[in-house]
């Protein structure tokens, strides 16, 4: 499956080629030093262009320069945190200059919804990540690049499958229907999916954390808002990166069993006669490559910036892993003397993956460590020469992992343009066109041999899915600017139209002549033509339309307001209810403009209230629908039978979430310290839930209704502080936490409930199914752990639990546990009460390191394994192998999940480190810098959780992601992983 790409990329590297050809006009040297105005030390890597032109220089060490430029040229001195300059040659040859600090974190531009302010303008919460502050190392998913660096957004992946997905949460859970993940907007396309972008296309990532920030964008921004801009190309200089690093990946953590002699030592184990380390067997060393190759540059005119990625990662278990490739095209162009301006984005992204199966990990951890991987023995031919055995709930691990094939392609394109038009300096409208089309091919086969999948008993299985999203977006806006007196003020008006697409196909039949054509063949299985395949497919669409508008007041950098409201209409709705209004309003003051205070050169108070909302996760809920339910026998023939599916709801409508925000940002001690605080509440209503109802009247058994409130509340801080700025020496650190409180106040609505107190999740079998977890109740904190507390252990082996109310008797009238609730107590809450994140950055002369730092405190998981394997049951009845921590008890005999199986889950990870060498290089050079670095991620963890990972669980695995059932740490989890990237980066 994996493909190479080596053809693309030698083109690429032509082109690369190419433009090292250039030459410069013989013109005059000119030297000099650029030094901090308030230190008067050098100042390195600061950026020397000749305006107009593409030639340019770095300061050295020192601070010093030299560049080749014409007596009546101009040079441009810049640096991050520092004010630009600009000076003329005129007829010197040694030009010294001073650059004096900015106050960067109020001067730097923010991302916010259709446009951009200055931070000191800002009166929400917007927390923005520039791509020089993102997480380094081996970054394949772009959502790794804010994880643990915007205080309030979790962005969580347990395991270390290549494949699998990250949960953001963004100041909590937003919503207990759906929606949970913030909306995605990339160079303005709402709704854009991260898959279309690389992460080094991202310039910057801009969160919008409070309902005032988020309320333009309506029905989707309950769940918060994520901006992402991707590099363009800049005027004057034609800059070519390339950027490739090599990577190993190996285990981290996984569980502890116990090895072959260990387990010969419990009593009643069967020795089969081997000697296995079925963790070992599933895993192997994964490999990564990474090459990143991009040019950009411009005229006055015209700028663009194009790139490649690819990306060809394989993971520690067997047949995991992933070929992407990704292209992308930015291209600005100005016309009609500059006063229109087209913007052109097309992405398009190709990933080839191998999922493997994690199963495979749930039987290495179950299995007999004395069975041998593969038998001679006659019966277990049938089986590929695997080892099988005929007992409940056991597969060969090595033969889930390399017999049954899972495969995939993704394929993802993205295009926007926008055209600009300014009629006067004050005044400009807009208009944007977007299409994103995704494709999503499945493919997996079963063979004959496999005793896992199904191919055993079907004679071979196999399955296609094709799945199909198309989004189109067209906006048009007016902008206008005016200043009376010392009022400043920025209007904003628009219009928005978003229809999206879906349709699919899926197939899956049995009974192959051969395993020979695996999925590539499925028209050859048997069971098409006796009528035993499963053949679906789907279509579905939706539309939203909008109208928004905001205005911005500022009165002497002193006194700001923002009012902002969006009316939006949604197919999703039912009949009565297809339009919302989303209003916000916030407002700020720049205290350190009316109060002197020494070392303080910003502080600003800001209040804010903003309404957003959360639109059904699918379409026609509103409607009564009928559906296929099966075949009946009639007239000698079977015919498809149909019954409802849904029940009719006109009065559906969107969740509503009413957010208040209050927060303080500030840069003190002398412009070392900045920072922001921020304390929110918000309380979500009308959330969209399938409640039970009566039949008859009703047609189906359950309902979409808007139904219950829950509120959340939180407080989160960021500091960042330069501890050391010298010449050769600098040190910055930065620190953001936030605490998190969620209560489900209702579920209720006049007659009809979702249920006072209701359970979700079940532990499964073998002999749990019957067990609850996760309990949701009435004005109660949402993740709650009930069970059973373990009170000793019984002669027989078997856990004694407490009884706590006593509702059971015996015949004695002896009170005794219930199994019910009545005796199950609350063990813990699966959501963590705060989230930190610490990262230092270093340089000295030509070395820089920096290391990141992440945690989570407070919350508790359902470790699985200890609770099924933690025993000598599955030993005794089905030679299971033990699960062996530092809990292991070798006096409980029975499976029975218990308090003890619930772990408090804190921990504290190195995300990663990373040590760079820039090595010097000569100016004037075709070379503008080579930096080289090693990174390793994730190298140690403190935690006292003995399971795979104590990463946060947001839904349930095995139930969709349920996201009331958070907090379970299920059997199939992917093990941890070590990353060791090395590196190297040039610029020319």
């Amino acid at each position: 499956m994996k493909k190479q790409r080596k053809l693309s990329f030698l083109l690429v590297f032509l082109l690369f080629l190419s433009l090292q050809s250039q030459t410069f006009a013989q013109q005059e040297e000119i030297t000099g030093k650029v030094t901090d105005t308030e230190s008067g030390e050098g100042i390195p890597g600061v950026s020397v262009l000749v305006k107009g032109t593409s030639r340019g220089a770095i300061t050295d060490l020192d601070g010093s320069f030299s560049i080749i430029a014409g007596s009546e040229e101009v040079l441009v001195f810049s640096f991050l945190g520092y004010e630009s300059v600009e000076q003329a040659v005129a007829n010197r040859s040694v030009i010294n200059i001073g650059l004096s600090p900015s106050i960067q974190a109020l001067n730097e531009v923010v991302v916010v919804g259709y446009g951009t302010q200055e931070r000191k303008e800002i009166t929400s919460a917007v927390t923005s990540v520039k791509a020089e502050n993102f997480n380094q190392g081996t970054v394949n998913d772009p959502r790794q690049l804010l994880q643990g660096k915007v205080a309030g957004l979790n962005i969580a992946r347990p395991g270390g499958n290549p494949n699998g997905g990250y949960n953001m949460r963004l100041r909590g859970i937003s919503s207990i229907g759906e929606n949970a993940e913030p909306l995605v907007v990339i160079d303005g396309v709402i709704g854009a999916s991260l898959s279309t972008v690389d992460p080094n296309d991202i310039e910057s990532m801009d969160v919008l954390k409070d309902g005032s920030a988020a309320a333009i964008y309506g029905t989707r921004g309950s769940a918060g808002v994520i901006l992402v801009t991707t590099k363009k190309g800049k005027t004057g200089r034609t800059v070519v990166e390339f950027n490739s690093s090599v990577a190993t990946e190996n285990v981290a953590r996984t569980i502890s069993v116990m090895n072959a002699d260990e387990y010969k030592q419990v009593p009643n184990s069967v020795d089969l006669g081997g000697n296995t380390n079925w963790l070992e067997e599933v895993t192997g060393t994964g490999l990564s490559f990474v090459n990143n190759l991009s040019l950009g540059g411009g005229t006055a005119s015209t700028s663009y910036r194009v790139s490649i990625n690819s990306r060809n990662v394989n993971g520690v278990g067997i047949n995991s892993g992933f070929d992407q490739l990704n292209a992308r095209l930015n291209l600005t162009q100005k016309a009609l003397k500059d006063k229109a301006i087209f913007t052109v984005n097309v992405s398009n992204t190709t990933i080839d993956r191998e999922f493997g199966n994690d199963n495979s990990f749930r039987y290495a951890i179950v299995s007999n460590p004395t069975i041998p991987v593969r038998s001679t023995l006659p019966q277990d031919a049938r089986f590929g020469g695997y080892t099988e055995r005929d007992i409940f709930d056991w597969f060969n691990p090595v033969s889930i992992a390399e017999q049954n094939i899972a495969d995939g392609r993704d394929s993802r394109l993205l295009a926007s343009i926008r055209g600009e038009y300014n009629f006067t300096t004050k005044f400009r409208g807009a208009v944007f066109y977007a299409t994103q089309r995704e494709t999503e091919w499945r493919g997996s086969y079963s063979p004959k041999t496999s005793k896992f999948g199904g191919g055993f008993g079907r004679n071979g299985l196999a399955t296609i899915r094709n799945d199909e999203r198309l989004n189109q977006l067209f906006e048009t806006t007016l902008n206008y600017d005016e200043t009376l007196g010392s009022v400043g003020m920025a209007f904003l008006a628009g219009y928005s139209y978003q229809e999206f697409f879906n349709q699919g196909n899926y197939t899956q039949a049995g009974n192959f002549l051969t395993d020979a054509f695996s999925f590539n063949n499925i028209g050859a299985a048997l069971d098409l033509a006796n009528g035993l395949a499963n053949v679906t497919s789907y279509a579905n669409s939706n539309k939203l339309v909008a109208f928004f508008g905001r205005a911005n007041f500022n009165l002497d950098d002193t006194y700001l307001l923002s009012v902002s409201a969006r009316y939006e209409g949604s197919t999703r709705f039912g009949a009565n209810n297809k339009w919302g209004l989303f209003p916000a309003i916030s407002a700020g003051v720049n205290i350190a403009n009316l109060i002197d205070m020494s070392g303080v050169s910003a502080m600003k108070f800001r209040a804010s209230y903003g309404r957003t909302g959360t639109q059904p996760g699918e379409s026609y809920l509103s409607l009564l629908r009928f559906g296929r339910q099966g075949n009946f026998f009639y007239n000698g023939q079977f015919v498809p039978s149909y019954g409802p599916v849904s029940n009719a709801n006109p009065d559906l409508a969107w969740e509503t979430k009413d957010e208040y925000n209050v927060g303080l940002d500030f840069v003190i001690l002398n412009n070392k310290l900045d920072g922001a605080i921020d304390y929110y509440t918000r309380v979500t209503t009308g959330m969209i839930l399938p409640i039970n109802v009566p039949v008859p009247p009703n047609l189906f058994p359950t309902t979409q209704l808007n139904i219950g409130e829950m509120s959340n509340s939180g407080l989160e801080v960021m500091l960042n502080y330069k501890v050391i700025q010298k010449s050769d020496f600098r040190w910055t650190t930065g620190v953001n936490f936030s605490t998190l409180k969620t209560n489900l106040r209702s579920l209720s609505s006049e007659d009809l409930s979702f249920g006072e107190v209701n359970y979700r999740s079940n532990f499964g079998s073998p002999g749990q199914n019957s067990t609850q977890l996760i309990r949701i109740q009435e004005n109660g904190p949402l993740g709650q752990i009930w069970g059973p507390i373990l009170e000793g252990i019984n002669e027989d082996g078997s856990p004694r639990m407490q009884v706590i109310n006593g509702t059971a008797v015996d015949a004695n009238k002896n009170p005794i546990y219930c199994n019910c609730n009545d005796d199950r107590a609350q063990l813990g809450t699966a959501y963590p009460t705060l989230n930190f994140g610490f990262n230092n950055n270093f340089s000295y002369k030509n070395w820089d390191l920096n290391f990141f730092f992440r945690g989570s405190f407070g919350h508790y998981l359902i470790n699985s394994y200890r609770g099924f394997y933690e025993n000598t049951e599955g030993t005794t009845v089905q030679n299971y192998n033990i699960v062996n921590t530092k809990y292991y008890d070798p006096t409980i005999k029975k499976a029975e999940y218990n308090s003890t199986h619930v772990e408090k889950a804190d921990f504290v990870v190195l995300d990663n480190a990373t040590i760079g060498y820039n090595f010097k290089v000569s100016p004037g050079k075709a070379i503008g810098r080579i930096r080289t670095f090693i990174s390793v991620q994730n190298p140690f963890m403190f935690t006292g959780y003995t399971g795979v990972d104590p990463e946060v669980r947001y839904g349930d695995s095995e139930s969709n992601n349920d996201p009331l059932a958070p907090g379970i740490e299920r059997r199939a989890t992917y093990f941890t992983t070590t990353i060791t990237t090395l590196g190297l980066n040039l610029n020319f």
